[in-house]
């Protein structure tokens, strides 16, 4: 039977200026450890720590630009793209365009701060 999400969650988020994340499914919203689907907004000259996740995470932008960094090269992700991150591999997020983005982040499994290994 379809499950109806009414509302996101807003979860707190990492990063050097306030972020709004809302999540629709995962682990906090509807109790779905499988998959997690959050939009994101953040603002100009955001950036978060790298991180080394244990999950899968598809991200697409539907505004602005998404900065990812990887070991091996950067990507400036516009809206309409989109980008895979595979587990096991460091990468960071920023937004450093004037506009900042707004974008769906999906991992699989879902995003869980455990797995997420953030740099100190």
């Amino acid at each position: 039977m379809p499950r109806l999400i009414e509302t996101p969650t807003v979860v707190e988020a990492a990063g050097n200026k306030p972020k709004l994340i809302e999540e629709f499914v995962g682990r906090v919203n509807s109790g779905d450890d499988s998959i997690s689907i959050a939009r994101m907004k953040s603002p100009e000259g955001w950036v978060e720590p790298g991180q080394t996740p244990q999950f899968r995470e598809m991200t697409v932008v539907l505004s602005g630009e998404l900065v990812i960094e990887s070991k091996t090269e950067t990507l400036r992700v516009q809206a309409g793209q989109a980008v895979i991150c595979e587990p096991g591999e460091w990468v960071r997020y920023s937004t450093p365009g004037n506009a900042g983005a707004e974008y769906l982040a999906i991992c699989l499994p879902a995003f869980s701060p455990e797995t997420v290994h953030r740099d100190e």
